[in-house]
């Protein structure tokens, strides 16, 4: 039995709690909400954030972030991106040495520009670090429905222990060793979701879709490569996977910004109205900022982030990728 503490009880880290919980581990849950504590351990219901779902008997949530995560050999963090550094901040001295952190966050620092890797390199360098992502609804995991994703660690070992702590006979994982790879693709998965629901509010068919599926792939690819990461990683659950589901999937919280934005919402009240985060909306802003670190084209990302952060309207969005000069499909 592990004793595993998991950061952040939105809908995918109380998924993943309560899967670990299932398994027979020893899982403690930190949420930032009080509320989310007191139905989650008085009712075993994520009300706030996962409501309809029974959670195990076993899990229990805590208030305070150090007391879950003392004596932990598993650390599962999967608060919102822009939160991470801070929550993880308040960690140090607090964690077991060589401990091992698991990151299920999906997003990139919107002013440093790191991935999650980056910012516990920094912030708690004596822990092993793995990232969880693919193509996974927390919805569809609770139901018990075949998941497959992928566990990415530089180190073989700290990989293929991240792999046999989630693997479930219905939670499949992989293990991987392209960790910039991973992240990268999970991250801006999500804005290219964003603008897919925008195709979808707009009233627009399959034939755009498929477009913006294909090319907002060949945009991850090129700065992934760019960075270092290894092409084939973008063909597999964490890159094509996980943007196919984002893309096409109604449980998509980004792909519902896109809807409501296509639809005459702005950003700020979209986030009015909704608890939970759609990561893609900051992730356009960090991936447009490092695409141009890098000297890496993104025209999808940066149409999003112009939309959602400039007030450019949708369809002239669209017309200018249209009207992008003629090259060939394969970058040089």
């Amino acid at each position: 039995m592990t004793l595993i503490a998991v950061l952040g009880a939105g809908s995918w880290g109380t998924t993943l709690a309560n899967l670990l919980a299932i398994k027979g581990d020893t899982v403690r849950l930190w949420a930032f909400e009080p509320e989310a504590v007191e139905t989650i351990n008085r009712r075993h219901e994520n009300t706030m954030f996962l409501p309809g779902i029974s959670l195990s008997p076993g899990l229990r949530a805590y208030g305070d972030a150090r007391e879950a995560v003392a004596d932990a050999t598993v650390i599962v963090s999967a608060a919102p991106s822009h939160a991470v550094r801070s929550v993880v901040r308040g960690l140090k001295g607090h964690v077991r040495q060589g401990a091992l952190v698991v990151s299920a966050t999906k997003g990139i620092e919107t002013d440093t520009l790191a991935l999650m890797s980056g910012v516990f390199q920094e912030c708690l360098p004596e822990l092993r670090f793995a990232a969880l992502s693919g193509p996974s609804f927390a919805a569809e995991v609770c139901q018990g429905q075949p998941t497959l994703v992928v566990a990415a660690s530089r180190d073989e070992a700290t990989a293929r222990e991240a792999q046999r702590i989630f693997a479930t006979p219905r939670f499949r994982v992989y293990w991987h060793d392209d960790v910039v790879g991973v992240e990268l693709a999970g991250a801006l998965k999500n804005v290219i979701a964003i603008a897919a629901g925008i195709l979808e509010g707009l009233g627009m068919g399959h034939n755009p879709r498929a477009a913006l599926i294909t090319r907002g792939l060949a945009e991850i690819t090129r700065l992934g490569m760019a960075l270092g990461a290894s092409p084939l990683t973008f063909a597999g659950l964490a890159g094509m996977g996980d943007l196919i589901l984002t893309t096409t999937g109604s449980l998509s919280r980004n792909r519902s910004l896109g809807m409501a934005v296509a639809e005459g919402q702005t950003l700020e009240m979209y986030r009015a109205a909704h608890r939970s985060v759609a990561e893609g909306a900051n992730t356009s802003k960090a991936g447009t900022a490092l695409g141009v670190q890098m000297g890496v084209e993104l025209p999808i990302i940066e149409k999003v982030c112009e939309v959602l952060f400039r007030g450019k309207p949708v369809r002239e969005g669209i017309a200018e990728l249209m009207a992008r000069e003629l090259k060939s499909e394969q970058w040089r």
